[in-house]
């Protein structure tokens, strides 16, 4: 495989507060954002010090080049390191031929589609081979339900799961996207993986977009409340449309959900994010294994 190299994408996350408005017209691709959104993700970071993403990412990165012996780039698209700065890194490397992983395994044109439009701009003269969706790979089941497991054990096998990961607007689901059928298939695997019975999970959307319009559901808020109204005192979340930690977890749920459920007197916990898992590394070698095995049959 002389020539080759994994490039694992994903969204990207300011440094520090000062950049975020920078950033936010990144996401938006330079449409106006309102003084209140800013404001209140400014509020976010804040709360959390800042988002590891990146440096989560990075280290996932070299983890991954160390199983492969191949050598595994990281591309953003909001934010350093650009999409673009590590497509020069491979081209100044002389590398050739390239497996692209979207570090959201659920494919959505508002994730995975812009991801790759972007590489597909930048990267003329290289070999793509591009991972559209991973959502129910082996061993990224078996290392969610590893982190569930860790987590039932210290919460309490009686308690109900909730699998969540990121809404998208409904008008994007109407289109056609397979976000929402794979991201709830990808939770059902792991309840089953993990040995839940039908009655012990369910299935929510997070983090729903200030920008106005319908973003599907349910949303964990109002999951959260329905398992009260059942009598149950405490729920356990896992997000199984992320892959570390970052804003969306560490204070959208860490705090916000956490603040919500104590509100209504219910008890929110959380299972560990997969960060540097090695069942997760092992499960991206997995798959630029098996692509580049496609390429050089």
């Amino acid at each position: 495989m002389a020539g080759s190299a994994v490039l694992l994408l994903a969204h990207g996350t300011p440094d520090c507060v000062e950049e975020i408005p920078a950033y936010l017209r990144n996401v938006t691709g330079g449409r106006p954002i309102p003084d209140s959104v800013i404001e209140e993700i400014t509020h976010r970071y804040q709360a959390i010090g800042r988002s590891p993403l990146t440096v989560i990412t990075l280290r996932q990165a070299k983890l991954l080049s160390e199983s492969l012996m191949l050598p595994v780039y990281v591309g953003m698209r909001n934010w350093k390191p650009y999409i673009s700065d590590a497509v020069k890194s491979m081209r100044a490397d002389g590398i050739a031929q390239v497996v692209a992983i979207c570090m959201a395994p659920q494919n959505s044109r508002t994730s995975v589609g812009l991801y790759r439009s972007v590489l597909e701009k930048e990267s003329t003269g290289l070999s793509i081979d591009f991972i559209a969706s991973w959502h129910d790979h082996p061993l990224l089941i078996a290392a969610f339900a590893e982190r569930l497991e860790a987590a039932r054990s210290k919460y309490g096998r009686n308690v109900p799961v909730i699998f969540t990961a990121h809404s998208v607007p409904e008008r994007t689901i109407a289109d056609g996207d397979p976000y929402e059928r794979q991201a709830r298939e990808t939770g059902t695997l792991v309840a089953q993986k993990a040995g839940l019975q039908e009655s012990q999970w369910r299935f929510a959307f997070q983090s729903q977009g200030m920008s106005g319009g319908a973003w599907i559901g349910p949303t964990v808020e109002d999951t959260i409340r329905d398992l009260k109204q059942q009598g149950h005192s405490a729920v356990l979340i896992q997000p199984v449309g992320f892959v570390c930690d970052h804003v969306e977890i560490l204070y959208d749920i860490d705090i916000a959900f956490r603040e919500f459920g104590s509100q209504i007197g219910l008890e929110v916990s959380r299972a560990e994010s997969l960060n540097d898992s090695p069942k997760f590394i092992a499960a991206l070698a997995d798959l630029a294994v098996a692509a580049n095995r496609g390429c050089t049959a």
